[in-house]
């Protein structure tokens, strides 16, 4: 900012000096030309013709050769003997045309008044000395060859009088220009810093940003917006070409601006977006900002806040069913162990028992849903994450229990917190070997992971040879504490897709022949800005 100051005040010098040259040009033709049309002997009537004529010449050619080789000098020596040797010449042309009645003078007092632009201060005022004496000096050695009148010397002491005013009056207003210049300098300074800020800000957002012209042309699209919407640019380009659902909820909403505009989802990221719209009515262009906000990431924000809420619900239940619920268990164990009990009393202990752990099991999976961390989201391969999963699995597995890993070419980077997807995928393996395991003697899960063609989104299928889901059942399977297995609690697959959902990944299930298929859509490996 400081060199766009400086070059900025060197211009300003430069156009001052240019006009201080045509100036001096103009005054030089015209007196030449006056000179050459004889008119001088009409309006200087005292003038001494041949002194007057030399001087008219001289005067001419000396300030286009200054023109030529001081056109661009800063220099304020050189500043300052071009402004003295200007005051001298016209000095020696008032001298030549008569003094007073030349009129010569005011041009005197405009050069001082030009000349005090350039040099400043005490310079600027030894410039309007230096005239002052010129004109007192001229008109004294006039007065020996020219009776002069008091009038004349009264307009002697007024011009010189008028060369110091003109130089401190320039002077003054030079110096409330530069107090302005640097006013506006610094006003400028701040206006390019805020906008430096604001487009950092802009760009820094997670909230995708598009302007759009009249013409629905992209003047601005921040860093998120064209991560959101799968671009490397859109700027200059009409929005039209590239996302006409977006245009068509833009019409939407300009025909009826209190409707909330439909979620589109973008085919090459696979991405569901929310837009909204704001109109910039000051702007001339009307020009239309466009916010883009990720349904997933909206959508994990409204699962912390849910579980934040289901924390201090089961913070309760801990403290008011889990203790009177451990009583019961241990009353009930008590009692078993009483030799007075027949076999059918023990049999219903037995039932207290088998039915307070259960209560006790589906406690402890709401407690572990509420109490899990907050999701930590890392850039994570999955095909070497998987491999080792696997094997550590198998390690742990008992003889009738298998898996089997099949991994297809692709990229398979992804955000996802790893300790929340050993969870989801220890789950699903469970469920897939309870139930193959229920019509088979070897119970068997196969884990295979893909890309998938058109979304380019990387793929893990869990699938069993169980006998499957009936079609009623398939629409509740997600939902909490439905089971379809007396021991089970009903919170595993409510548990899995809310991790998954927590990471922006996607757990469904996909119905199949010879058993069942839990499919999860992990998300793409970029994390915004």
């Amino acid at each position: 900012m400081i060199a766009e100051a400086s070059s900025h005040g060197g211009k300003q010098a430069q156009r001052l000096l240019r006009l201080y040259h045509l100036y001096r040009l103009s005054v030089g033709i015209i007196l030449v030309l006056l000179i050459s049309s004889n008119m001088d002997n009409q309006l200087l009537t005292s003038a001494n013709d041949d002194l007057l004529r030399s001087g008219s010449w001289l005067y001419l050619v000396l300030n286009i050769l200054l023109v030529v080789f001081f056109e661009n000098t800063r220099r304020p020596a050189q500043l300052f003997s071009l402004a003295l040797l200007d005051v001298l010449l016209l000095c020696g042309l008032f001298y030549a045309g008569g003094g007073v009645a030349s009129a010569i003078g005011n041009l005197l007092i405009v050069s001082v008044a030009i000349s005090n632009t350039l040099v400043r201060r005490r310079i600027g005022l030894l410039v309007a000395a230096v005239a002052a004496i010129g004109i007192v000096g001229s008109s004294f050695l006039l007065s020996f060859t020219h009776r002069a009148s008091p009038n004349d010397y009264l307009q002697v002491g007024t011009l010189g009088a008028l060369c110091f005013a003109a130089a401190l009056l320039v002077q003054g207003l030079v110096r409330r220009l530069e107090v302005s210049e640097t006013l506006v300098e610094q006003k400028v300074s701040e206006v390019v810093g805020l906008e430096a800020l604001n487009a950092l800000i802009l760009q820094r957002m997670r909230t995708g940003i598009l302007v759009l012209d009249d013409q629905r042309r992209v003047q601005l699209a921040n860093h998120s917006a064209l991560a959101l919407l799968g671009c490397d640019r859109l700027e200059g380009q009409l929005i039209d070409d590239h996302f006409p659902s977006l245009v068509e909820r833009l019409h939407l909403w300009l025909n009826n601006p209190t409707l909330r505009p439909q979620s589109l989802k973008i085919a090459s990221s696979g991405m569901e977006l929310q837009p909204s719209f704001i109109a910039l009515d000051p702007s001339p262009q009307h020009q239309t900002l466009v916010f883009l906000e990720d349904l997933a990431q909206i959508a994990q924000q409204a699962q912390q806040l849910k579980l934040a809420a289901l924390g201090r619900l089961t913070a309760g239940i801990a403290h008011e069913i889990r203790n009177p619920l451990g009583a019961i268990s241990h009353a009930a164990q008590l009692l078993r162990e009483s030799e007075e009990l027949n076999s059918a009393d023990q049999r219903l202990t037995q039932i207290i028992q088998d039915h307070s752990q259960r209560m006790n099991r589906v406690i402890e999976n709401v407690l572990q849903l509420s109490r899990r961390q907050q999701t930590v989201a890392q850039r994570l391969d999955l095909k070497p994450w998987l491999q080792q999963f696997v094997t550590q699995t198998r390690e742990a597995a008992t003889e009738r229990q298998q898996i089997h890993l099949n991994i297809g070419p692709g990229d398979f980077k992804t955000l996802m917190d790893p300790n929340q997807l050993h969870q989801i995928i220890d789950n699903l393996i469970r469920n897939a070997w309870r139930h193959s395991a229920q019509t088979h003697n070897l119970a068997q899960v196969w884990l295979e992971l893909f890309i998938e063609p058109g979304s380019q989104l990387p793929i893990l299928e869990v699938l069993d040879d169980g006998a499957g889901v009936t079609p009623d059942h398939q629409a509740q399977l997600f939902e909490p504490f439905f089971t379809t297995s007396h021991q089970g609690t009903g919170l595993g697959l409510y548990l899995s897709r809310e991790l998954c959902e927590s990471n922006q990944a996607r757990l469904d299930f996909k119905p199949r022949q010879g058993g069942g298929c839990f499919r999860i859509t992990f998300a793409h490996g970029r994390k915004q800005s």
